[in-house]
C-alpha cells in the first residue's frame, strides 16, 4: 500500500511539471538550449552615400594658360561711352569728340572726360571749389580735363595755368591761357567755353585766335 502511494505521488509530480514546460514553450519562453546559443551574426549595412557640400571657392579656369584680360583704366571706366577714331587726330561729330586711337591713354581720358561736360552751363567760378560742379567756367573746364588725364591735382584758374606745365605747344595737349581766359587743344580739338553757339563747355570747330595767350603743355604730352 505504501509503495503504491509513492508511485502515485511520483506520477502526479511528473504530470505537474510537463504542463508547465509546455505552457512556457507556447507562450514564447526560452528553453535552456535556446539561451546557450550565441546570437546570429549580422552584417552592418553600408553607410548611405552622401553628397559633399558645395565649395565656396571659385571654379578653376578652364584654360589656366590663358591670361585674364587686363582691367579697364579706372579713369576710362568713369566716362561711360569711349568713342575713338583711327589715327592720331581727334574728330568732332555732332558735338562729341572722338579720341584718336593712337593717342596715349591720358590724352584719350582727357577727351572722354570733357565729353561728360557737354550740356553743362557756364558758371563763373564753376569747377574750382570741386572738380564736380553744376556748371563750369573756362579754366574750370580745362582743369577738369587735365585732372581726368592725371595731369592736375587741384583746379587752377587761368592765371595759375600760365605757370602750369612747360612753356610752348605740346604734342598732344596745349593749354592757351592769359589772366582772363583759358582753353585747350587736345588731340587737335578745341575745348572752350567761348565761341560761336551755346556757351559753356563745348568742343569748338572754329579755329581760335591765340594772340595774347601763353601756350603751356604737360611734360611728355
Amino acid at each position: 500500500m505504501r509503495a503504491t502511494s509513492l508511485v502515485a505521488l511520483g506520477l502526479t509530480t511528473i504530470c505537474c511539471v510537463l504542463p508547465a514546460t509546455a505552457s512556457a514553450a507556447s507562450s514564447g519562453g526560452a528553453s535552456a538550449s535556446d539561451t546557450a546559443q550565441p546570437p546570429a551574426a549580422t552584417t552592418p549595412a553600408p553607410p548611405a552615400a552622401t553628397t559633399p557640400p558645395a565649395s565656396d571657392a571659385p571654379a578653376a579656369p578652364t584654360d589656366p594658360a590663358t591670361p585674364a584680360p587686363p582691367p579697364a583704366s579706372p579713369g576710362a571706366a568713369a566716362f561711360g561711352v569711349l568713342p575713338t577714331v583711327p589715327g592720331t587726330k581727334g574728330v568732332i561729330r555732332a558735338g562729341i569728340a572722338y579720341a584718336p586711337a593712337n593717342a596715349p591713354t591720358a590724352v584719350k581720358e582727357a577727351v572722354w572726360a570733357a565729353n561728360t561736360l557737354l550740356g553743362k552751363p557756364y558758371i563763373w567760378g564753376g569747377g574750382h571749389a570741386s572738380f564736380r560742379a553744376a556748371g563750369y567756367d573756362c579754366s574750370g573746364t580745362v582743369s577738369f580735363a587735365l585732372h581726368a588725364a592725371g595731369l592736375l591735382k587741384t583746379p587752377e584758374d587761368s592765371s595759375d595755368l600760365m605757370s602750369w606745365g612747360k612753356k610752348g605747344k605740346g604734342a598732344w595737349i596745349t593749354v592757351y591761357t592769359n589772366p582772363g581766359h583759358a582753353f585747350a587743344m587736345i588731340a587737335g580739338m578745341r575745348l572752350d567755353t567761348a565761341g560761336p553757339g551755346l556757351s559753356g563747355p563745348r568742343w569748338r570747330t572754329a579755329k581760335p585766335s591765340t594772340r595774347g595767350f601763353s601756350a603751356r603743355h604737360p611734360l611728355g604730352f
